[in-house]
C-alpha cells in the first residue's frame, strides 16, 4: 500500500514537473519576445534622446560659430579702421606719401591703401595702379564712396567684395578726409573665407555625418535646404509635411521612422533659432542598423533558449528519481537535526561540542548565557583556551569525566559542574562533549541556608538564655538600687556609692544586650512599601556625603535600572548603612565605593556594593556573616548578621567576593516585589 502511494506521488510529481517545465519554457520564450520589444523601444528612446542632445549641441555650436564669425569680422573691421584712423591723422599733418602708405601696408599686412579726393580721383596709393583710373581701383565703381563724397557719412564698412580684375575677395573700410575725400583700406579676404569654410555650418555638418550612425544632416527652411551633408539632394518640403510643419510651428523636438534612398532611418527634427528668430528645422537622419542587430540577436537567443530548454528537460527527467530519494533522506536528516538542535538549545545546562582539529563546533544558548559570549565568537577556538580565559581551577583533566571547577565569568566567581565525554566516529575524530551546570546559585543558597540556620540557632539560644538571665538581673538591679539608697556604711561611703552605681550600670548594659538578643531572635514584621530605587540611593549618598568628604572617599553611583521596588524601606536602609559604614572604616584617603544597580533575572534587582579596600582574607570570608564575629577592635559583630537576615526576609540572597589587596564586593539579589516572610 505504501509503495502504491509512493508511486502515485512520484507520478503526480512528474506531472507537476512537466507542467512546471512547460510553464518555464513558455515564460522564457515570452520574456525573450517581450525583451525584444522592450529593447527595441529602449534603443529607440535612447536614440531619440541622443539625437536630441546631438541636435541641441550642433545648434548651440552653430550659434557660437556664427557669433564667432561676427566677432572675427568685427575685429577685422576694428583693425582696418584703426589703420585708416592712423593714416587720417598723418594726412591731416600733411605727412602722407605713397611711400609711407606702401610701408604701412607692408608692416600691417594690408592689401591696398588708397586715398581719393572728393571727385573720386585717386590721389595717393600704396601700390602703383595696374588698371585705368576710371575703373575705380580695387572697387567696382566709385559710387561705393558716394556717401562720404556727399557728406552723408564719415565712416563706411564696405565689407567683403569680390575683386573686379583679379580672382579672390577683399575686405575694405573707408574714412572721410577733411576735404570730403576718402581713405580706403582693404585686406585680402582669402584667409577669412578659408576660416569660414573650415569652421562654418557646412563643415560642421560634413564632420557630423562622418559618424557611421548618422545618415544625413540638414538645415531647412520653408523655401528649401539651406545647408546639408550626407549626399542629400532632395528632402521633403516643410510645407508639404504635417510632421515637419508641426515641429516648426510649435517649436517641438519630434522623431519618426522614414525612408531615405531606400534606407529606413530614424529622423529627428529640431527648430533652429538664432537671436530669437526662427531660421528653420535641423533634420538628423540616424541609422536603424542597431535595431536590426537587436532583432537578430533576440531571434538567436530564442533559438538557443529552446535548445537549452530541451537539454534541461532531459536532464531534469534523468535526475528526478535521484532527487526524490535525496529529498526523503534530507527530510529525515533535517527532522533529526532540528530535533537534536532544539534539545541542545533548550536544555538548561550549557553544552559545548568541540573537535580536536577544528575547535568548538556547538555552543548552545545556555553556554552563551553562562559565559557571556555568542556562538559566533567561540566557534573554531580551542576549548582549553576558552576555559583558561575564565581562569577555571582546577584545570580540566583528561582522565576525570566529572569535575567541579571554579571560574571567573564576567567578573563573578562561578562554581561549575563539568561532565566530559568523548565520541569517536569516522567523520568526527576526537569529538569532545562538555555538559556544564552552573552550581553558583545552589552554592550561594546552601551557604545562605547554613548561615540562616546558624543565626536561627543562635537566636533561639539567645532567646532562651535571655529569659533565664533577665529575672536574676532584675533582682540584682532592684537590690543594688535599694542598697545604694537605704544602706550607708561607716567608712568609705563615696567608694561604696561608686561601686553600687557601677554594678547598676553594668546590669543595665547586660539587660540591653539581652534585649538586642531578643530583637534578633524575634525580628519585627516587615513594612513593605513601594518607592523609587534611584531616590533611595540618592538619599543614602546625601546622608553620607559629609563623612565621605571628610575622609576623602569617592562614591560612584551607577543606576543601570531606575525602576520602583516594594521593600521595607527602613530595613533596607539599615542594610546599606551597615555596608557603607564597614567600607568607610577600612578605606583610606582617595578610596572609592561603587554602587551598581541593574535588573536581574526572574524579576529581581542586583545591587553590587564594591570598595577598593584591603579585602577580606579567605579564612575569614566563611564566618563574615556569623553573629558576633568581627575583625574590628570596637566592632560588635552584629551588622553583617543583620544584613544577612534582612536580605533573607526579603526573599533574596547576598554573596561575598573578595581578594586581599583587590577590595570587596557584596552582590545582593532581591525580588523587585518582595513578599513578607513569616
Amino acid at each position: 500500500m505504501k509503495k502504491t502511494s509512493l508511486k502515485r506521488g512520484t507520478l503526480i510529481r512528474r506531472r507537476y514537473l512537466i507542467l512546471i517545465f512547460a510553464a518555464m519554457a513558455l515564460l522564457m520564450i515570452s520574456s525573450a519576445t517581450i525583451e525584444l520589444h522592450q529593447s527595441r523601444q529602449e534603443l529607440v528612446d535612447l536614440m531619440e534622446k541622443d539625437a536630441h542632445s546631438l541636435s541641441e549641441t550642433v545648434i548651440l555650436a552653430s550659434r557660437k560659430m556664427i557669433t564667432a564669425q561676427h566677432l572675427f569680422e568685427q575685429l577685422i573691421e576694428e583693425r582696418l579702421l584703426n589703420n585708416a584712423g592712423l593714416i587720417l591723422r598723418l594726412y591731416r599733418q600733411g605727412r602722407v606719401t605713397n611711400r609711407l602708405l606702401a610701408e604701412l601696408a607692408r608692416q600691417n599686412n594690408l592689401y591696398r591703401i588708397n586715398i581719393f579726393n572728393s571727385r573720386g580721383r585717386k590721389i595717393l596709393y600704396s601700390h602703383e595702379p595696374e588698371f585705368p583710373e576710371n575703373q575705380g581701383g580695387e572697387f567696382r565703381s566709385p559710387e561705393i564712396l558716394q556717401p562720404i563724397f556727399q557728406g552723408k557719412a564719415d565712416t563706411l564698412i564696405i565689407g567683403l567684395r569680390q575683386a573686379r580684375h583679379r580672382a579672390g575677395f577683399r575686405y575694405a573700410v573707408a574714412l572721410a578726409t577733411p576735404e570730403r575725400g576718402a581713405i580706403v583700406v582693404n585686406m585680402d579676404a582669402e584667409q577669412l573665407l578659408e576660416w569660414r569654410r573650415e569652421i562654418g555650418f557646412g563643415s560642421l555638418l560634413r564632420r557630423l555625418v562622418d559618424n557611421p550612425g548618422i545618415i544625413y544632416a540638414a538645415l531647412q527652411d520653408t523655401s528649401g535646404i539651406l545647408a546639408a551633408s550626407g549626399n542629400v539632394r532632395q528632402l521633403e518640403r516643410i510645407l508639404d509635411s504635417p510632421f515637419l510643419f508641426r515641429a516648426l510651428r510649435d517649436s517641438l523636438f519630434l522623431a519618426r521612422f522614414t525612408q531615405f534612398d531606400s534606407l529606413q532611418v530614424l529622423e529627428t527634427v529640431h527648430p533652429f533659432y538664432y537671436q530669437g528668430e526662427a531660421i528653420g528645422l535641423f533634420r538628423l537622419g540616424l541609422s536603424t542598423e542597431a535595431l536590426h542587430a537587436i532583432n537578430r540577436r533576440i531571434y538567436r537567443r530564442i533559438v538557443i533558449i529552446s535548445i537549452v530548454l530541451i537539454l534541461v528537460g532531459v536532464l531534469l527527467f534523468t535526475l528526478l528519481m535521484v532527487r526524490q530519494n535525496l529529498e526523503v533522506i534530507h527530510r529525515q536528516y533535517t527532522v533529526v537535526e532540528t530535533y537534536s538542535r532544539n534539545i541542545l538549545e533548550n536544555v538548561s545546562d550549557a553544552i559545548i561540542v568541540a573537535e580536536e582539529q577544528n575547535g568548538i563546533q556547538i555552543f548552545n544558548h545556555a553556554a552563551e548565557k553562562l559565559f557571556g559570549l555568542s556562538a559566533r565568537e567561540v566557534v573554531g577556538t580551542d576549548i582549553r583556551s576558552l576555559l583558561q580565559q575564565f581562569r577555571c581551577s582546577p584545570e580540566m583533566s583528561g582522565r576525570e569525566r566529572m569535575q567541579e571547577v571554579e571560574c571567573e565569568v564576567q567578573g563573578n566567581r562561578r562554581y561549575l559542574l563539568v561532565s566530559r565525554s568523548e565520541l569517536l566516529t569516522p567523520g568526527h575524530p576526537g569529538l569532545e562533549i562538555l555538559v556544564i551546570r552552573d552550581l553558583t546559585r545552589l552554592k550561594q543558597m546552601e551557604a545562605q541556608i547554613q548561615r540562616r540556620e546558624r543565626l536561627t540557632a543562635m537566636g533561639q539560644l539567645a532567646s532562651g538564655v535571655a529569659h533565664e538571665i533577665r529575672n536574676p538581673l532584675n533582682a540584682i538591679s532592684t537590690i543594688i538600687q535599694q542598697l545604694n539608697r537605704d544602706f550607708v556604711p561607716q567608712d568609705n561611703q563615696e567608694e561604696y556609692h561608686q561601686l553600687t552605681t557601677i554594678v547598676y550600670q553594668e546590669v543595665q548594659r547586660i539587660n540591653r544586650t539581652i534585649e538586642n538578643f531578643l530583637r534578633f531572635a524575634r525580628p519585627e514584621p516587615m513594612q513593605l512599601e513601594k518607592f523609587s530605587l534611584p531616590e533611595f540611593f540618592q538619599r543614602l549618598h546625601r546622608q553620607y556625603q559629609p563623612i565621605l568628604q571628610e575622609k576623602g572617599i569617592h562614591l560612584r553611583l551607577q543606576m543601570d535600572w531606575q525602576g520602583q521596588v516594594r521593600w521595607d524601606r527602613e530595613k533596607m536602609q539599615q542594610v546599606f548603612m551597615n555596608l557603607m559604614q564597614n567600607a568607610i572604616d577600612v578605606l583610606e584617603k582617595d578610596g572609592e565605593i561603587r554602587i551598581q544597580v541593574s535588573r536581574g533575572d526572574s524579576g529581581t534587582v542586583v545591587v553590587r556594593f564594591q570598595d577598593n579596600g584591603p579585602g577580606i582574607p579567605p579564612e575569614v570570608q566563611s564566618r563574615i556573616f556569623n553573629l558576633y564575629f568581627t575583625t574590628k577592635p570596637q566592632g560588635t559583630g552584629v551588622g553583617l548578621a543583620i544584613v544577612q537576615r534582612i536580605v533573607d526576609e526579603h526573599g533574596g540572597w547576598i554573596h561575598l567576593q573578595s581578594e586581599p589587596g583587590k577590595g570587596t564586593v557584596f552582590v545582593i539579589t532581591i525580588p523587585v516585589n518582595a513578599e513578607e516572610t513569616q
